[in-house]
């Protein structure tokens, strides 16, 4: 759940150009994955619980913080689950240019939040089952252009495109890079309903992080022996890219590779994120009737439709700048898990981790230090972008300081009910 496929690499080159941008490409996962991977990998083996990141924070700093987690997570999610529908509907408009009229665009978008609530409330097998099988489909164009482009070797130094994708830069770039290799601790929402958690996840992301890597830099190579300049990429361009590599077949095969990652990481992501709500509701820090499940395929049918209304909300705002809100939220609430790493290690010496960060205390603490410095590009562009009248690093702020209002409210509430059923109860005769 944190690629799907080379898909949405393109405004990297186009910010930072090939050497820059690869060199980008693999230092991201060194930077920001492999820490994050080392992190997931010690706290899923020691508490693979419903809810992931959710409880390993709220079992190391308490209710206020496992809140504030969840809602980070949340409203996080509804910025980067909106990135999918927006990445299928630029691929889509290079195939079929008609739906880039009016809001034709959007009323896709909205058709694949519909459809991907409804496969998730079938069951996770649905999920399970089409995203394996569009992992296949989606690899196998970029397989073709490696194979091709040593072919077309200087021979597309006069490509151009009309840029639709303006003020991506070297930041810019940098931050699309870190939303590609961001969504590790996703899976562990599900830990659940993975055989053998402890063993089959820390395994799991070292080696994935090897091999998204790989998949994202190989391609990019492949385009720069072509001689492709880099104002030729941006946003869904790998279509164009390909037609001048394989001819039409290979550029709508790619299209049609852009449209099922979009669906497919949309679809995945939206069975992680609906367990938040769920554990939630279950250690009874959200309504009940989020807890509530599908009789027949144990879906949290509820958490799925009222997240899918957020999710539909957040569409159009535009790929750079959900990136960037992305980016910035989601990168505190890692911060929360490295926090929590370290917590655990002092609150419970004696829990059993299969899986340890190495080096030691130093090591735990450590380990969150690359990520956090990584995380101040969001800062820097967050200043710059713009959302309802006001930047995106003080938009982002309002969010996260929403976190502490709604725990202040449902503490409230939570208080005004305990009154209200002793002011009810009777009393005991004398």
């Amino acid at each position: 759940m944190v690629s799907g496929g080379t898909y949405g690499t393109e405004d990297i080159v186009h910010g930072a150009g090939y050497a820059k941008g690869i060199l980008i490409l693999l230092l991201t996962p060194l930077l920001w994955s492999l820490p994050t991977a080392y992190m997931i990998g010690e706290l899923s083996s020691a508490i693979p619980a419903e809810g992931g990141y959710y409880a390993w924070v709220r079992r190391a700093m308490g209710n206020f913080w496992g809140f504030q987690e969840a809602w980070l997570s949340l409203v996080a999610s509804i910025f980067d689950m909106a990135i999918y529908p927006t990445l299928f509907v630029a691929y889509l408009v290079r195939l079929v240019p008609w739906f880039a009229v009016g809001n034709r665009g959007l009323m896709v978008g909205l058709a694949i939040v519909a459809v991907c609530a409804i496969m998730n409330i079938l069951g996770i097998r649905v999920v399970a089952i089409s995203s394996l099988w569009l992992f296949f489909l989606l690899s196998a164009p970029f397989v073709l252009i490696v194979v091709l482009a040593p072919f077309k070797y200087g021979a597309l130094t006069g490509a151009g495109s009309t840029s639709t994708t303006l003020g991506v830069d070297f930041i810019g770039g940098m931050l699309i890079a870190m939303w590609n290799y961001m969504g590790w601790d996703n899976a562990s929402t599900i830990a659940t309903e993975v055989e053998k958690p402890k063993t089959v996840y820390p395994r799991a992301m070292i080696l994935c992080v090897v091999l998204v890597s790989l998949s994202y830099v190989i391609p990019v190579a492949a385009m720069w022996l072509t001689g492709a300049p880099p104002s030729a990429w941006e946003t869904g361009s790998w279509a164009d890219l390909a037609a001048l590599v394989g001819g039409q077949g290979l550029r709508v095969a790619l299209v049609l590779g852009g449209m099922m990652s979009a669906f497919g990481m949309f679809n995945a992501l939206v069975m992680s994120y609906s367990r938040l709500p769920l554990a939630m509701a279950q250690d009874g820090m959200l309504p009940q009737i989020f807890a509530k499940k599908s009789e027949r395929t144990r879906a949290p049918w509820v958490a799925i439709v009222v997240c899918a209304i957020g999710w539909a909300l957040c569409l159009g705002l535009g790929f750079e700048r959900l990136v960037t809100i992305d980016v910035l939220l989601y990168g505190t609430s890692l911060m929360l898990e490295f926090v929590a790493l370290v917590a655990l290690r002092i609150k419970e010496p004696t829990l059993r981790r299969p899986f340890r960060v190495p080096g030691g205390m130093p090591g735990a603490v450590l380990v969150g230090v690359c990520p956090l410095l990584l995380l101040g590009f969001s800062v820097v562009r967050g200043e710059t972008e713009q959302v309802l009248g006001m930047s995106s690093l003080a938009f982002g702020l309002l969010l996260i300081a929403g976190g502490f209002a709604a725990y202040g409210l449902k503490m409230l509430f939570q208080s005004h009910e305990t009154l209200s059923v002793v002011a009810q109860k009777p009393e005991n005769p004398a």
